[in-house]
């Protein structure tokens, strides 16, 4: 490769010492032994070049050492690309024409035909950098009028012509050649394009094979860098997204039909329904014919940009086989007054150049009366109709390559322009000088073509580092037209500007697939996704698309798994949704919350007793206040355990906690109070003891708010660091989701329930030590005992709680609340109801402190 790349770089060189000699006199003059003139040229103060493939075909000469060789002749016009050609001409006759773009200077073109093929690609770039009968060359004398050139049309032809031109620094802007490779400045320092590079494209193509799950795909490519660096970049856009290549195969440069058949045969048997084609139309257009010999359909082709938009496939012969084509095209541009300026082409008007006759022959049949060529045609009687393959010749709606021939040239007269109106003293070259008009050298002229930027038809034109242009393209659906050829739909684009995931815009409704049908996306995948209850077993030796579906069983590895809403069926074929589980409003939810409000009500009745009787002995006895105190934290009690009922929200699973602990710590320290109470009015009875002073209703309430605060403040922390939140615990069982509440922070879970507990402890052993003192009713019996059933409760709360599967952890905790609630209101009031119902005899001072007879 390193020295077939050599002696490409030498080649101008050795052409130019075969093709130049001596004159007879010995004077040191060029003389090109070989003529090449241009198809099209104009004379202007500067000239640039245009190569474009004007031939499609080439018939080598016969290379018998024994005389000199002819020439390489092409053959096959391309109407198609002799419009890109006249697009250059119009170009430039546009820009002579205008005031405010190169005044009082003009450009001048000289374009040359490559016929489609590297090595007289090689040709016309000699040629155009010899100039007409070799004048001007910048070979033999100084800078030369030749500035950039306009060219080529494929990847491997751009890549040939670049190389010749690097050693002379010649910019060459490309309008169709999209080889990743050509972004290489070390290799092409001065090669430009206004398409997008193929790193582009395959990266739209990759995305297009997501979108319609197409995983099981062919790729065909021309034998060119084009096709080589087109497949490499594909296979490296498909690593790790789960497309497989199914076969990869090039047609060959020089056409073989054998080989071709050999393709279409693998094509045909393959269950890869999906084929990629990076090919140019010159190579395809054989191949194909084959195809529609072999009668080869239900085929999804997935055109490149080089081929996408051929208006040689557009014939209605080619619609059965190819219809349905989707593929990446270059944008379309408008181009004013293209359509009007190609009908002025014609042989009256250019009867000496041999490409107008030859565009005669091939839009109409005939042979004009003044061409020498097409002998073979019937002569022209100027009634003739245009010839339907042609027809695309005159089709100016949406221009695709010929709008990017026309960006080209304007992106030189730009550069130029703002290359001749550099201020001097700040140019971008030594000591910020500017060019020298009067011999302006292609390498400066690449350094304004690096930096510029203009808008055309409402898009910006700009090069980035490595001469590559801003990566956008049209998606392209072939849909029959009304006559039955084949018609090119805008059906989305790719813009590679816009952010991950938003590139790739389709209108799926507008696209027609392969055998007439608009919604039906075909189908290319190696193996059918598994059904559930089954996994993907690979096969040997196949690439990771292609596998086998097995039942899962116990030790099966990637089965498919169910949601983590749903879970397998008992066979493991369906995926059905879990139930989700909650203490709701079912038997036992309506249980408990029966149970709760019977509770509530029962504490608001002993309220209402003890409201009713407050003036007796047995309610003022001690501390009616605290009393009441303890009857409303109890009913609060009972009714937060209405909270724990019903779907878990954020909401609920914060205030049930909170709740639950603030309501029994205030409950807890009420009867603390109480307790305290009882225990220094009996240990105030001895002489010199006068600790009632320190326990009087004030002081009480302050043990209470300040008991209660502390909870209060645990609680603040909780809810503030790790509050408790809704849960969906999906590990528990496989057949259920159990909503419950997370505590959040466990550590503050089990303050909150210790402080609880250290209160009730406090209180048990105050009412412990009161338990045996004097009096009828001595409370802190009742106390004590109450305590007991509360810590009893809780201590057998703990095992419960973390046992508990699924709903049944809230009912316990419910349980526990409920339970040790009722334990203090039974405990703590009976007694006291009892004595003011059904004993009011007892219900006097006397009675109570143990003085009656």
């Amino acid at each position: 490769m390193q020295a077939l790349e050599s002696m490409t770089v030498l080649l101008p060189w050795l052409l130019i010492h075969h093709l130049s000699a001596l004159t007879p006199g010995h004077t040191s003059k060029c003389v090109l032994q070989n003529d090449f003139e241009p198809g099209l040229m104009a004379n202007g103060d500067y000239v640039i070049g245009g190569i474009f493939p004007l031939h499609y075909n080439q018939e080598m000469p016969d290379l018998n050492c024994t005389y000199k060789p002819g020439p390489v002749k092409c053959n096959g016009f391309d109407p198609r690309a002799f419009r890109w050609a006249l697009t250059m001409k119009l170009a430039v006759e546009e820009i002579n024409k205008r005031a405010d773009l190169l005044p009082n200077y003009s450009l001048g073109y000289t374009i040359f035909d490559s016929c489609a093929y590297p090595l007289t690609g090689q040709r016309s770039a000699v040629a155009v950098l010899n100039g007409p009968h070799g004048e001007n060359s910048p070979m033999c004398e100084g800078a030369g009028p030749l500035l950039a050139i306009i060219g080529e049309s494929g990847s491997a032809q751009s890549i040939v012509v670049s190389r010749i031109l690097r050693p002379f620094g010649i910019p060459m802007i490309s309008y169709f050649s999209s080889c990743a490779c050509l972004s290489d400045r070390q290799e092409f320092p001065t090669f430009f394009r206004v398409i997008p590079s193929d790193a582009y494209q395959v990266k739209a193509i990759a995305k297009l094979l997501l979108h319609f799950k197409w995983t099981w795909v062919g790729v065909v490519r021309g034998d060119h860098e084009y096709g080589r660096f087109a497949l490499q970049g594909l296979l490296k856009e498909l690593e790790g997204t789960g497309i497989c290549v199914a076969y990869q195969e090039m047609i060959p440069l020089l056409y073989e039909r054998q080989r071709a058949l050999e393709i279409i045969r693998v094509m045909n048997h393959s269950t890869a329904r999906v084929v990629v084609v990076f090919s140019a139309e010159g190579e395809l257009t054989p191949f194909l014919r084959d195809y529609m010999e072999q009668n080869v359909t239900g085929i999804q082709w997935i055109a490149s940009e080089a081929w996408v938009t051929a208006s040689v496939f557009t014939g209605s012969e080619y619609y059965p086989f190819l219809g349905g084509t989707i593929g990446f095209g270059i944008r379309q541009g408008q181009i004013p007054g293209l359509r009007q300026y190609l009908t002025t082409v014609n042989p009256e008007k250019y009867p000496s150049n041999p490409l107008v006759h030859e565009l005669w022959g091939a839009l109409y049949g005939c042979s004009p009366s003044s061409s020498s060529l097409n002998n073979h045609l019937p002569s022209c009687t100027g009634k003739e109709t245009l010839r339907v393959q042609h027809s695309a010749y005159f089709n100016t709606s949406s221009p695709r390559i010929s709008y990017n021939v026309y960006k080209g040239v304007y992106a030189i007269a730009y550069s130029l322009h703002n290359l001749i109106h550099c201020t001097p003293g700040k140019g971008p070259f030594s000591n910020s000088t500017c060019a020298n008009l009067r011999s302006v050298y292609p390498w400066q002229l690449q350094q304004y073509l690096q930096e510029v930027s203009f808008t055309i038809s409402g898009e910006t034109v700009k090069f980035d580092m490595k001469g590559d242009s801003i990566p956008s393209y049209d998606l392209i659906n072939w849909q029959r037209g009304s006559a039955g050829n084949i018609e090119f739909v805008n059906v989305g684009m790719f813009d590679g500007a816009q952010e991950s995931g938003q590139e790739l815009v389709i209108q799926e409704k507008a696209i027609i697939w392969p055998g007439h049908q608009t919604e039906q996306v075909l189908v290319s995948v190696c193996s059918n996704s598994c059904a559930p209850g089954f996994r993907k077993a690979v096969r040997r030796g196949q690439p990771l698309c292609c596998f086998d579906c097995v039942p899962c069983d116990s030790d099966s590895v990637e089965c498919m798994a169910c949601s983590e809403d749903y879970w397998s069926n008992a066979d493991g074929t369906v995926c059905i949704p879990k139930v989700v589980e909650f203490l709701s409003h079912d038997a036992m939810g309506l249980t408990l919350t029966v149970i709760a409000l019977v509770g509530a009500c029962l504490t608001l009745a002993v309220f209402a007793v003890f409201l009713y009787y407050r003036n007796t002995p047995v309610v003022r006895i001690n501390n009616s206040e605290l009393s009441f105190f303890i009857l409303l934290s109890l009913t609060l009690c009972f009714l937060c355990a209405l909270v724990f009922i019903g779907e878990p929200t954020s909401w609920s699973c914060m205030l049930r906690h909170t709740a639950f602990s603030i309501t029994f710590s205030l409950c807890i320290s009420c009867i603390l109070g109480k307790t305290l109470v009882v225990l220094a009015a009996f240990t105030a009875t001895r002489p010199g003891n006068n600790i009632m002073k320190w326990l009087g209703p004030t002081q009480q309430r302050i043990i209470i708010f300040c008991c209660t605060l502390v909870q209060v403040i645990i609680c603040t922390a909780w809810l503030v660091a790790s509050p408790p939140f809704p849960y969906r615990n999906t590990k528990y069982t496989q057949s259920k989701i159990i909503l419950d509440c997370s505590v959040g922070s466990d550590l503050a879970f089990w303050c909150v329930l210790g402080y609880i507990g250290l209160l009730a402890c406090v209180c048990f052993f105050l009412a412990f030590l009161a338990r045996k003192l004097p009096g009828n009713f001595n409370e802190a019996k009742y106390i004590t005992f109450s305590m007991l059933i509360f810590c009893a409760v809780w201590l057998a709360f703990v095992p419960a709680y973390v046992s508990s599967p699924g709903k049944f952890t809230t009912a316990v905790e419910i349980f526990a609340i409920l339970a040790s609630s009722f334990g203090l209101l039974f405990c703590l009031f009976t007694p006291k109801v009892y004595i003011i119902l059904i004993k009011p005899q007892k219900n006097t001072k006397q009675h109570l402190m143990g003085k009656d007879k």
